[in-house]
Order: structure tokens, then C-alpha cells, then sequence
């Protein structure tokens, strides 16, 4: 069990437990909360409180919480929202250390003052851990501790943790408990007292843990939940996510494109990045994830065989590998030649494997045979095996034996499959999860969660690197500039740049024609004439670029074409045209500046082509960020022209990051845009910072 004391060790690992509103009603809540608990087998001591009887359930019951010889470790309160401030506050005045609420805590009619943040402010006070309102409670396999509406349909361990914020998910995962095996499973709502932070905390100090698993609405302790991330990373427990709420916009007030291009997800996801979380779409990805992930074998060097009781379904699994990015591993001479003595006459010695030829009483041996040559080849991970067996059809016999053998015997990972992911195969899949052979239903699921535990162990080889050096003082001085402004305009946003080791192209800020002309002299034509209007965010879409000018008449007149913005201009160096790209941020208020690079230029928000990262990135980071761009193919020299330099603009955004992270405080927005990149050189052309306030004048 838990090794030291844990905020959470009342709530999730009681010795003693008070049922709050336990009922004999039959199909209550009360009465189910009372049969849960039982029904799992607890072995601490049990009391329900309820002035009407004297026993429910076989157990002794208590008019109230004060009756109690003792306070209990943990409340259950099964009591209406009408009732729950005051069980509540009796719970906590007599001595009780956490407690369970199942009622979703609303009144009706409530204005200003909410009983949820009623509850909350109580439970801050006494630091009184609290799973719900609004939840179905948990289920402790190790602690055999039941605390929930719904009975255990399995309650044998195994070793996932999974930390749900939906009571529907709860039960469903709970339902089919013997296909997954949890050692963990919670359900706490509205997180009254106590985070899915908290929850992974206390996951990742159970011995059993090998994975944790997360369904999540929101990240409601931003510091706690890196924390709980960090901490995982350092024990080597994969955590695998889904998240809800991923295509709500959150930047229509944005101000620069940056902002615009980051949608309420992308820093998430950059958090992701950063702590190697495992991201999945729905369900069954998550937990063919966890599947694969929680067992005792992991996946070392090598790719994916796949062996495969039909040609039509082995091209099904090759086309959706391809999508999904699964590669299938090369067999070497040897085990194809192996594989041929085995295999019927007509079948290919290839992978993935179609090993269904003669359906006899040999078909088993022959099965298992090709199991032991694909899980002995060098270059083969990991092994699924798709097999056609139900609780309402058994598969042919010999198979399932011969795939425990390959469960038992094997030094690599191994899992069955079945095609259709809605197949009935419960039963037979809690009995093979038993005998450490998971059952993953759905080729799609298999694959996004084969594609999850294949990142996992690349992400473990990643090295530590090292971030370059800033002149911290003078980042100090633009700080106390930046909190004292409305935000940086080019001039001033290019200077922060270069004194960040950037290259940024010269520019003069002038406030009349004839600084203008002056300044076009000294910086030598041709020049770039821009507004230096303040407010004025993106100056092409409003007519304030005027490009390659190239004599003082042209300079007159692009001054005057801007006079209705306002006088001022910037007068900058006119950079050779070469490949546009773009750096930009956005300081998110959970967890800080989300750095991006991307495809720059008047089309940085059409061409869609930028990755994100959460600040600071190392060159190699960066490097690897600029790669995964479809631009990166004209960085790279498109048809024989000059490569630009990779290392260096990877140099320029680590930077550029580092920047980022250091002024956070101030920050809210900036963008780049354009960079301008050649063989012979890379240059910030344009830039413009935001602090938290909007500034005033016209944006778009």
C-alpha cells in the first residue's frame, strides 16, 4: 500500500467507513451504497447512520455522525443537496477525515452565494478530502474498498489506474473491469477537495500502478497536475489521456495571429508534449492503451508482427496501420524460413502473418508454432494476434492454449485481438487478461494503442539537452518596460529580439515625411516603409506595408498613403526574398507561453502549417518542431536550391523560447512575422508584443 501518509489515504484507503443515509429501501442509492461496499469485501469497520433503523445490510446503524464510538476515516453522505451543508459540517466538527458525495450539491434559486463553493470553502479550511459532488465514488481493488451506487462486476486487481471526470465513464470501465484490470478507479466529479492531480499523486505511490489512465473535462490545479506529470516521468508510469472540450475556440479576442492560431487545446497539448503524456481520441483507444501499457513485459527495440487468421482482415490492419503510422517489422531470413516450414501450402511468409490455412486439430500447434517464430525474430516488439472468439463462440481449439503458452513463455509483450469492436467477449477476455494476455477489441483501438506504447518507449530514449544562455539583465530591464506599456510595436519588439541573440533587420522609427526620407538614406535603398500607428496589429491587412522602395519620391508617397493611419512610420532594411516563416507565443494562463513555429508570411493563418510547443524548447526541439512542417521541405532545398540553415533558425526559436519563459510575467501575446530565411541568412523582419491589455486603435 501507500508508503507514507497521503492527503487522500482517508478517503481512498480507510480503516473505518460511516454510510451517510444507508438504506434497506431496495434499488436506493442508500441500500446500493450498503451492498457496494459489502459486495467488495472490505475488511475495515462499517457503520450506517440513519435515525430510522437500527440495522441495514446486516450492519449496526446510528442516529447520527456524533453516535459513532469513533470518527470514521471516511463519510459516505448519501443525504439530498437540501442537507448536505450541514451533514457536511457534522462530518468534519466530529473528527471524520474525508468524506464521499454522490448528490450533484445545487439548490435551486441560488444567486450569489452556491453551495458547491460553500463546500469547497469548508473543505479548504479543515483540508478535508472530498471525491465528488456530482461522482460515483471510487473503487480501491488493492484496499478491496468499494465506495459507489454501482456493484463490482470484477474486483480481482490489476494495475491501471483510472481517474475519470464522468460518472458514466466511471461505470463502463467499472463494468468491464476483468478485461482491463484497475487497481485504481475513481469518479470525482466536481473535485470538490482533491484533483485528478491529487488522484495521480496517490496512483503513483501504489505499488501496482504500471499505468495511469485519465478521462478528463478540465485541469482544475494547473501547478499540482505537472507536478503529479513530473513525477510520473520520473517513476517511469505511462499516463495516457482523453480529453473533452478540445474543438471549443478560445481566441476570438486574440490580438496577434499567434493567438488566433491557438485554439483552447494546443496548450494541452503542448504540456503533453513536454511530459510524454499519451493523447487519445475516444474510449477504446485509451484503454487498448492502458491495455498493452500495464503489462509486466515492455516494448524494447523493434516494430510491430501481426499474425492474423485472414487475408481480407490482414489488408484491413495493413491499410489502418499505414494511417495511423504503425510500421510492421522486417523479419529476418531466418524466421521466414522457419515460418515456411511451418505455415500451409498457398500462405506467405510475410508479416503481418496469414497463418489460417487447413482448419483441423493441427491448425492450434500451427498457430502457436508461428507465434514462437514472431515473438523470436529480433526485429519484432511486440506481437498482436487477431483470433475469432466470443462468450457465445469458441474459437478453434488449441488457439487459445497455445495463446497463453505465448503469454507465459514470451520476453516480449503480446495481445490478442478482435476485429469488430463491439464483439460479446467479456468473459473470455477477463479469463485471458488473468493468464497476462490482454483482449483488445477493434483493429483501430489496437493500433492507436500500440501507436501510444511504441511513443512511449521512444520517448524514454530522449537525452537531457541543455537551453542557450541570455543576457538575463537586460531581459530584467525589458520586463520593467514591458509591465509599464500597452505592449511592444515593431521597433521595440525587434530590438527585445536582437538583444536575445536574433537577427532582426534595422529599422528606424520616424514620426514625419522628412524623418522618413532621412531615414531611407542612412539605412540605403531599397527600404520597406510600414505604419508605426500605435494599436495597429497587422499592418498589411489595412494598407500599412509598402515594399522595395527605392527613392524619395516613392517614400513620400507611401507616407502619405498611410497619413489616415496615423504619422508615424517605421523606415526598415528591404530583406531578400526567401522562405517566410513565423515565431510566435501565447501565454496561457494554466500553464504559461505556448512558443510557435510555423509558415510565415500573409498566409501564416491559411496554410494551417505550425507546431507548438510549451516554453522553453531546446535546438534540438526546435529542430525537431521545424522538421515535422510541410515548409521544412523548402527549408530543405525544393528542386536543387540552396538549403537554409537549419541548426541556426532552430538556434534563433529555442531563443526565441527561452525569451518566452523568462518574461512570462509580462507577456501575453507576440508574433514574428515574417521571418525571412536565405542560405546566406536568417532575419526577423517584423514583430509586435502584447501585454494583458488589448491595446486601442484597429486590429483585426
Amino acid at each position: 500500500m501507500i508508503a507514507r501518509p497521503h492527503f487522500l489515504s482517508p478517503l481512498l484507503a480507510p480503516r473505518s467507513v460511516a454510510l451517510v443515509g444507508g438504506s434497506p429501501k431496495q434499488g436506493s442509492v442508500g441500500e446500493l451504497m450498503v451492498r457496494t461496499l459489502l459486495r467488495g469485501g472490505y475488511g475495515g469497520d462499517v457503520t450506517v447512520v440513519n435515525p430510522k433503523y437500527n440495522s441495514v445490510g446486516g450492519l449496526r446503524s446510528v442516529a447520527s455522525l456524533r453516535d459513532l464510538p469513533a470518527p470514521p476515516d471516511l463519510a459516505v453522505l448519501s443525504v439530498s443537496s437540501e442537507r448536505m451543508e450541514s451533514v457536511m459540517r457534522d462530518a468534519i466538527s466530529t473528527g471524520a477525515r474525508s468524506a464521499v458525495i454522490f448528490d450533484f450539491c445545487q439548490l435551486e434559486g441560488e444567486s450569489e452565494s452556491k453551495l458547491l463553493d460553500r463546500l469547497k470553502a469548508m473543505a479548504a479550511e479543515a483540508a478535508f478530502p472530498v471525491c465528488g459532488g456530482n461522482g460515483m465514488g471510487f473503487f480501491n481493488f488493492d484496499a478491496r474498498t468499494f465506495v459507489s451506487f454501482q456493484e463490482p462486476s470484477f474486483t480481482a486487481p490489476g494495475h491501471i489506474a483510472a481517474i475519470c471526470h464522468s460518472g458514466s465513464v466511471f461505470a463502463m470501465l467499472a463494468d468491464s473491469a476483468g478485461r482491463y484490470g484497475f487497481n485504481l478507479l475513481t469518479a470525482q466529479g466536481q473535485e470538490i477537495s482533491g484533483t485528478a492531480a491529487d488522484y495521480m499523486d496517490f496512483a503513483l505511490e501504489l505499488p501496482t500502478t504500471r499505468v495511469i489512465a485519465l478521462f478528463l473535462e478540465s485541469v482544475r490545479d494547473p501547478a499540482r497536475f505537472v507536478a503529479a506529470l513530473e513525477k510520473a516521468a520520473a517513476c517511469g508510469i505511462p499516463v495516457v489521456v482523453t480529453k473533452v472540450g478540445r474543438t471549443e475556440a478560445s481566441a476570438r479576442l486574440a490580438v496577434t495571429h499567434s493567438g488566433a492560431l491557438a485554439g483552447n487545446d494546443t496548450a494541452f497539448e503542448a504540456l503533453c508534449d513536454r511530459y510524454g503524456v499519451l493523447r487519445t481520441d475516444d474510449l477504446d483507444s485509451l484503454m487498448a492503451a492502458c491495455q498493452i501499457l500495464s503489462l509486466d513485459r515492455k516494448i524494447g527495440t523493434g516494430k510491430l508482427a501481426a499474425l492474423l487468421d485472414s487475408g481480407g482482415l490482414r489488408e484491413l490492419m495493413i491499410d489502418l496501420a499505414e494511417e495511423k503510422g504503425v510500421e510492421f517489422a522486417e523479419l529476418t531470413p531466418s524466421s521466414v524460413d522457419s515460418l515456411r516450414k511451418r505455415l500451409y501450402f498457398g500462405l506467405e511468409a510475410v508479416n503481418p502473418l496469414d497463418a489460417a490455412g487447413l482448419y483441423n486439430e493441427d491448425l492450434g500447434e500451427v498457430i502457436g508454432g508461428c507465434l514462437d517464430i514472431l515473438a523470436g525474430d529480433p526485429n519484432v516488439a511486440i506481437v498482436a494476434h487477431e483470433y475469432f472468439s466470443t462468450d457465445t463462440t469458441e474459437g478453434v481449439a488449441g488457439i487459445a492454449e497455445a495463446a497463453r503458452r505465448t503469454g507465459a513463455g514470451s520476453r516480449k509483450p503480446y495481445v490478442l485481438t478482435y476485429s469488430l469492436g463491439s464483439a460479446n467477449n467479456l468473459a473470455f477476455a477477463t479469463r485471458m487478461r488473468q493468464a497476462g494476455v490482454p483482449v483488445i477489441n477493434g483493429i483501430g483501438p489496437l493500433l492507436a494503442g500500440l501507436k501510444c506504447a511504441f511513443r512511449f518507449r521512444d520517448q524514454a530514449a530522449r537525452k537531457v539537452q541543455t537551453l542557450p544562455e541570455l543576457d538575463t539583465a537586460r531581459l530584467a530591464e525589458w520586463s520593467r518596460v514591458i509591465a509599464g506599456s500597452d505592449g511592444l510595436g515593431e521597433a521595440q519588439a525587434l530590438q527585445l529580439l536582437s538583444d536575445c541573440g536574433i537577427d532582426v533587420a534595422r529599422s528606424i522609427i520616424c514620426d514625419d515625411v522628412s524623418g522618413a526620407v532621412q531615414a531611407a538614406v542612412e539605412l540605403n535603398y531599397p527600404v520597406a516603409v510600414k505604419t508605426a500607428a500605435p494599436g495597429i496589429v497587422h499592418k498589411s491587412d489595412v494598407g500599412g506595408v509598402h515594399l522595395n522602395i527605392l527613392n524619395e519620391e516613392q517614400v513620400r508617397r507611401a507616407c502619405d498613403a498611410m497619413l489616415h493611419l496615423g504619422n508615424e512610420v517605421c523606415v526598415a532594411e528591404m530583406v531578400p526574398k526567401g522562405a517566410e516563416l513565423a515565431f510566435g507565443a501565447l501565454n496561457d494562463p494554466q500553464f504559461g507561453p505556448v512558443v510557435m513555429v510555423g509558415a510565415g508570411g500573409t498566409l501564416v493563418e491559411i496554410m494551417d502549417d505550425r507546431a507548438f510547443a510549451l516554453a522553453p524548447v531546446t535546438p534540438a526541439e526546435a529542430k525537431d518542431m521545424i522538421g515535422k512542417l510541410r515548409i521544412a521541405k523548402v527549408l530543405a532545398g525544393a528542386r536543387g536550391a540552396a538549403a537554409i540553415n537549419i541548426d541556426k533558425l532552430s538556434e534563433m526559436f529555442s531563443r526565441f523560447s527561452v525569451a518566452c519563459h523568462l518574461l512570462r510575467h509580462v507577456l501575453s501575446e507576440i508574433d514574428v512575422n515574417p521571418i525571412i530565411a536565405t542560405p546566406g541568412r536568417i532575419v526577423a523582419v517584423d514583430a509586435v508584443l502584447a501585454t494583458g491589455q488589448q491595446p486601442s486603435g484597429e486590429s483585426s
